[in-house]
């Protein structure tokens, strides 16, 4: 630096900045995530919102729709079709609850549980694709979970 010049001001963070906007980085990631998730998802015959529904089911099978739209956080409006399709797919049976007709249980088919052998290998093509180890995957999934329940709880 010259001895007469003066240091640069330093630059104010522009706060509307593509790239300094925290819910960007986490809608681009979740993106590159799903683009990643297409192709081992694709030889399944499932989309990602299929089969975030069916680690639901594998999870715990024969639960009602709004079970499964309350650990997805999706409304039955979203969830409706995508069960219909898992269903024309003849992975699921949609059936009304014997105790409350106006719920709707759902449960795997022979098709639906057999299914689960085949995804077995998802995770760790993942994992292996995202280029991080487990720990801080897992160190990142449990912030962003408390993120999310705090979001939940600012609008509620």
């Amino acid at each position: 630096m010259p001895k007469n010049a003066e240091p640069a001001a330093p630059q104010a963070i522009d706060p509307l900045a593509l790239e300094n906007q925290f819910c960007f980085a986490l809608y681009s990631a979740s993106l590159a995530m799903t683009k990643t998730y297409k192709p081992f998802l694709d030889k399944l015959g499932l989309t990602y919102p299929q089969y975030l529904v069916m680690l639901v089911l594998w999870q715990q099978d024969d639960v009602l729709v709004k079970t499964i739209g309350e650990k997805l956080f999706l409304d039955s409006g979203t969830l409706t079709p995508l069960l219909k399709r898992l269903e024309a797919s003849s992975l699921i049976e949609r059936t009304r609850d014997q105790a409350d007709e106006r719920q709707v249980r759902i449960t795997l088919t022979r098709e639906g549980r057999a299914l689960k052998k085949k995804a077995q290998c998802i995770p760790q093509q993942v994992l292996c694709a995202s280029g991080q180890p487990l720990q801080a995957l897992d160190t990142l999934r449990a912030q962003l979970s408390r993120i999310r329940n705090d979001l939940a709880k600012a609008h509620d």
